[in-house]
């Protein structure tokens, strides 16, 4: 195993941004020697070997005997009859390489550098020393001496040092539902091989929505922090040019503060992120106003342009100041945290006047939906989604404002789709949100299953995104949605100390799983039939507020066959006290 090691770097705070030293270890990644699953011939002196899933690395051969001949390998991603698409659409990798054996050696095959993904200053390398690493599942060998076997074969893959397969769990009642999530699932492990998140072989450049996306599923699938960290410290250095990709900088700085309630580490950024709330271009009544380059390229709304539903682009953006609403309010949040009073009051005052504005100028009374902009009647599904998903939309107008979300099914991109999720899920409709994941359509991760992929796509098809990776990890949003609003385990308070239990059954008649946290796992598992039950394991230092689906029947909440102090509110039995350790909660 080869071994990329996190180095000390110095880091220098200015009040306008955070510099960090541009060759900066990034969280430390392995190469992992794994062996095929299957290897066939294909044709003579040809075999195909298969490693399962797709991984990025390369390939050692040790030949048997003395062999001394040339051999040539392709690298693949896909399939075409039987074998290697040479000729694959878009940025599916193919690659050729040829190597010598000798005397029985183990020799190196490596795919050739691609130009593609190592352009500096803002590709992120791999180890010289490893060899050429690309994303393949199966590789064809021309001229290999012999019947290989597994022994001789192997791929160095390469994965994220301090992964644990064993740190999370999801299984449900829905075995398609079992499979997306361990399809996004490992779609987070693969995509750490950079060490720090990047979008994707095609660039291999880190990008803000990316990176908050991978860092939300990599919280739920693994114990790691640190990659988090290095890519949020590399955008500062190299950020890219979206409008909504500056706020999330925000969102991962406060994702971060939630996750691990580590004030120190705020602080040294804390006023660097500043810069990204774009208060320069807020008018009097708080809106962001967006100039003609804004509007022609900065604004992205979604991507790929196709993925916009027909978006109006416009000077007062609503998705744009959607973003803004909700940076401003992480950003009060995080000012609080760091006892910055006169910030927190002055980004609290600015997310109150802006949400009045926002809601009077953009707001259609008659439709129930959210324009595209001002000036426009044009109402996008993207208009309505991303207010829903961060709690803009006054009470008394969300569901119908869900109905019609939903009812516009998926007409956004793999991006999209979280925040489209999460805005369902969080108004007590997660069963369409289900629906949507599962959906027997081409806009679906059952799709992405039917095509035979094991690490999630850029792009809901290939017809969506002609040039679209076939190893984007912002397509695997499930693989945090699931254990957040599936089995309902969330942060409550910074670091855990306190976590929201709030499970959403939809149709499914049991889930469990496990949630990794800074402190420890929270185990949970639920069953919902004739009545529904709750047994949750927390870790010793954790409370947790639960709020459990209040089925029509049910007349209270009970602990150990004693009932408990509970209000029924809405669609939801919440307990009046917290719990702690080990319980198991019923409704009677």
């Amino acid at each position: 195993m080869n071994f990329l090691g996190r180095a000390s770097c110095p880091i220098f705070i200015s009040a306008v941004l955070l510099f960090v030293v541009s060759h900066c270890a990034a969280a430390p990644v392995r190469l992992v020697d794994e062996a095929p699953v299957a290897i066939t011939t294909v044709a003579p002196g040809v075999v195909l070997v298969d490693f399962g899933r797709v991984a990025f690395g390369n390939l050692q051969i040790t030949p048997a005997g003395d062999s001394r001949t040339g051999v040539t390998v392709h690298f693949g991603e896909a399939l075409v009859g039987g074998r290697i698409n040479r000729k694959p659409p878009g940025s599916v990798r193919y690659a050729r390489a040829q190597v010598k054996l000798v005397g029985g050696k183990s020799v190196l095959a490596s795919p050739p550098v691609d130009s593609r993904n190592t352009e500096q200053p803002a590709a992120v390398l791999t180890p010289p020393e490893w060899g050429v690493v690309m994303p393949f599942r199966w590789v064809e060998i021309e001229g290999l001496p012999g019947e290989p076997d597994a022994g001789q074969l192997r791929r160095r893959s390469a994965f994220s040092s301090t992964w644990d397969d064993q740190a999370a769990s999801f299984q449900c009642s829905d075995a398609l539902l079992n499979r997306v999530w361990e399809l996004c699932r490992y779609s987070i492990k693969a995509t750490t091989f950079a060490g720090v998140y990047v979008d994707g072989d095609r660039e291999r450049i880190s990008y803000e929505a990316d990176a908050y996306l991978n860092q939300l599923s990599h919280y739920a699938t693994d114990n790691d922090i640190q990659m988090a960290r290095d890519t949020y410290d590399r955008l500062m250095v190299h950020p890219t040019w979206p409008s909504e990709w500056s706020a999330h900088m925000i969102f991962m700085a406060h994702a971060d503060w939630m996750h691990t309630g580590d004030r120190r580490w705020l602080a040294s950024r804390y006023e660097a992120l500043k810069a990204k709330l774009l208060l320069s271009r807020a008018r009097p009544d708080g809106l962001l106003v967006s100039d003609a380059s804004d509007i022609k390229q900065n604004d992205i709304v979604d991507w790929p342009i196709a993925e916009r539903d027909g978006y109006v682009f416009t000077s007062v953006n609503t998705v744009v100041n959607a973003f803004h609403l909700r940076a401003l309010h992480c950003m009060a949040e995080l000012a609080g945290a760091l006892k910055r009073d006169a910030d927190a009051e002055d980004y609290r005052v600015r997310e109150a006047r802006t949400r009045v504005a926002f809601h009077e100028k953009l707001f259609d009374v008659t439709r129930g939906v959210y324009r595209d902009g001002e000036g426009t009647d044009h109402a996008s599904q993207h208009a309505s989604l991303f207010p829903l998903s961060f709690g803009l939309v006054p009470v008394e107008q969300r569901a119908a404002l869900v109905d019609q979300v939903a009812k516009r099914v998926m007409a956004c991109s793999v991006y999209a789709a979280q925040y489209l999720l999460e805005g369902l899920f969080d108004n007590e409709a997660g069963g369409r949100a289900l629906a949507l994941v599962t959906a027997p359509n081409n806009r679906s991760w059952k799709h992405m299953l039917e095509s035979g992929t094991t690490i999630t796509w850029e792009a809901w098809d290939q017809r969506y995104k002609p040039n679209q990776d076939w190893n984007h990890a912002w397509g695997a949003a499930p693989a945090n949605l699931l254990p957040r609003f599936v089995l309902g385990a969330r942060a409550l308070d910074p670091g855990w100390t306190r976590a929201l239990i709030r499970p959403n059954p939809a149709n499914m008649t049991f889930a469990e799983g496990k949630i990794p946290t800074p402190r420890g796992p929270i185990l949970v598992r639920w069953e919902s039939d004739s009545s529904f039950r709750l047994s949750l394991k927390l870790p010793g230092t954790m409370t947790a507020k639960v709020e459990l689906p209040a089925e029509e029947r049910s007349k209270g909440v009970f602990i150990g066959g004693k009932s408990v102090r509970a209000q029924r509110v809405g669609q939801r039995w919440i307990l009046n006290d917290e719990v702690a350790g080990t319980v198991v909660i019923e409704l009677k």
